[in-house]
């Protein structure tokens, strides 16, 4: 089941042209971007269209623009995910950011869903309909009319082209045909200009070209993610005035060969050595702090050894006296 596919599977390379074309193919909607699907709405109706009457289409609403309309909309969809017994996390918190990313991704494994529950076929799904009951669907209906207006004069066009074309082809059929034994080869010996093994391996090649474009693409919105990550974190009110962060925002903002790099790397060399000229200050003031600690703690003990001999008993001074008066005698007999 698709809800187990891992991090390497084909599905996660499938490209966003792609994936594009079949939302707007199936939806009936004219998105340019990926990203314009994070209020959750179209992943409900692509489950409808998977599932059809299972979701509660009245309680999605097309028109969301906050965030707390669109973790209504994914409330709804993980409400179905617990009807299927679908244990796919929905990561709510990112994709309501319209990351490119994190909404690329969810999508992809939500076309390789689709496509293992039905094959991919969803002709007979009338998804106009379907809209009508959901909030803000009528202006989603309205933008999507002349996109698909414009796709059947098109097919119709190509039509009429291709019927007239056939038509203006028949009088010179006899002429066609001479020419094309002149450029065709023979079946007893000739080759033609590119052999089927060549046309299967450039085929193979622009394959592949397109995988490693996607992949680059997959690549290049992960780190710009995490650097605009960065930045948003840089701008916090606690910690944009440090002069670290005012580093971090010159490289982020540097443009190529600006001597705003160097001037960072001269102030990041400078912060160092104040660093360390406070780390050997700091030394000192304990090793001060231990020496003056320790000359503290013998005149404390000289004060309680005064105090001790001065706060003696009667019966002990007399002893001691006794004492030192019998060592006295001794010393004089």
């Amino acid at each position: 089941m698709a809800a187990h596919i891992g991090m390497m599977d084909g599905a996660y390379f499938v490209g966003r042209s792609e994936i594009l074309a079949w939302i707007n193919s199936t939806l009936h909607l004219n998105l340019s971007k990926v990203e314009e699907a994070c209020t959750g709405a179209v992943h409900c109706q692509l489950m409808d269209a998977a599932h059809p009457g299972l979701v509660p289409m009245h309680k999605v609403n097309f028109d969301a623009k906050n965030e707390y309309e669109m973790i209504q909309n994914y409330k709804v969809l993980q409400d179905v995910f617990t009807k299927l017994k679908i244990t796919k996390h929905i990561e709510v918190s990112k994709l309501v950011k319209g990351r490119p990313l994190d909404n690329l991704e969810f999508m992809q494994w939500l076309k390789r869903y689709c496509d293992s529950v039905n094959g991919g076929n969803l002709h007979s799904y009338n998804p106009l309909e379907r809209r009508e009951g959901c909030k803000g669907a009528k202006e989603v209906n309205k933008r999507s009319a002349p996109s698909q207006n414009a796709t059947k004069n098109a097919s119709t066009a190509s039509k009429h082209v291709s019927h007239n074309t056939r038509r203006n082809e028949v009088p010179h059929v006899s002429s066609t045909n001479q020419s094309g034994k002149i450029s065709r080869p023979s079946s007893s010996g000739g080759s033609s200009t590119y052999s089927e093994t060549e046309r299967t391996a450039h085929e193979q090649q622009i394959t592949e070209l397109k995988l490693s474009v996607d992949s680059l693409e997959k690549e290049r919105d992960f780190y710009f993610s995490k650097l605009r990550d960065i930045e948003i974190l840089c701008q916090c009110p606690e910690i944009e005035n440090l002069p670290v962060v005012d580093a971090v925002k010159r490289i982020l903002y540097a443009m190529d060969d600006d001597a705003s790099l160097v001037d960072t790397e001269a102030m990041v060399s400078e912060q160092h050595q104040q660093v360390e000229t406070l780390s050997c200050i700091s030394e000192e003031a304990e090793e001060r702090l231990r020496v003056d600690t320790q000359k503290r703690k013998n005149i404390v003990n000289v004060d309680v050894d005064l105090a001790a001999s001065n706060t003696l008993s009667p019966r002990q001074r007399i002893s001691d006296a006794s004492d030192v008066h019998c060592s006295g005698s001794l010393v004089t007999y």
